[in-house]
């Protein structure tokens, strides 16, 4: 870690201790941060061969632990899948949620969630099997397409192809572990989801240089960690934390 991100990280630590409230509160009486982060995301995060949690994420937890305690080890990571992310966040179980999460209306809006600033940028892709030999989305046309039910990720699709009068099926899964089961039993022609997911996923399948991932992208989605509302003190603490490291890096 730079030294530029140790010295604002621990100014941000010191003054986060002269504002006692909400979570930041329960955080600090606890000894240690509850993170929520993927199931297995390498990458982003996954437990290595000796069980320590690696990756982007993970890190991002790490600093914010760092801002608080000036430690960052004081991290309890939290696996959530797609289905018990908000559930766990909204019930306190979680501190904090740091995994790939789209910034959206209804969930800044209708969860009551509060998303603290961006660190990544994705996009909505399709891995499909080289086989086809499929180069772009129009010749897609007439596919079935494996996706997890009531998600982004199926509205975006039905939004694209209709608006390119595009024909499709849909192959539904609860979650998107199941949805590439299904793709790598041949239940369906692509897999659709995030960029990142997509690459990341490839790898786990083995023969990666079997499937290939199209350049077109359908969605721009702008991830970033999130806190319950009406916890500014908390919200300012992973706010600030995303800024350093983004000095950081200038």
């Amino acid at each position: 870690m730079k030294i530029i991100t140790i010295i604002i990280l621990i100014f941000i630590h010191f003054v986060s201790f002269s504002v006692i409230a909400g979570t930041l509160d329960v955080v600090k009486n606890r000894g240690y941060l509850n993170c929520g982060v993927a199931e297995n995301f390498p990458g982003f995060a996954s437990p290595d061969d000796e069980g320590i949690w690696r990756g982007f994420d993970t890190d991002f937890c790490r600093a914010i632990s760092l801002a608080i305690f000036n430690d960052s080890n004081k991290v309890n990571f939290i696996p959530t899948s797609s289905r018990s992310r908000f559930p766990l966040l909204a019930l306190g179980e979680i501190d904090v949620l740091i995994r790939n999460t789209t910034w959206s209306y209804s969930r800044d809006v209708n969860l009551e969630f509060e998303f603290t600033g961006i660190n990544f940028y994705d996009g909505q892709g399709f891995m499909i099997p080289t086989s086809l030999k499929v180069n772009k989305i129009s010749e897609l046309d007439n596919s079935s397409i494996c996706v997890v039910s009531g998600s982004s990720i199926e509205l975006n699709i039905q939004h694209y192809f209709e608006q390119n009068n595009l024909k499709y099926k849909t192959v539904p899964a609860d979650t998107f572990d199941e949805s590439m089961k299904l793709y790598i039993n041949n239940n369906c022609d692509v897999l659709s989801g995030d960029i990142s997911v997509l690459s990341s996923s490839r790898l786990e399948i083995g023969d990666s240089n079997n499937h290939s991932l199209l350049e077109d992208i359908i969605s721009k989605e702008p991830l970033g960690p999130l806190v319950r509302h009406n916890d500014s003190n908390w919200a300012d603490v992973i706010r600030w934390t995303i800024n350093a490291l983004i000095i950081a890096e200038e």
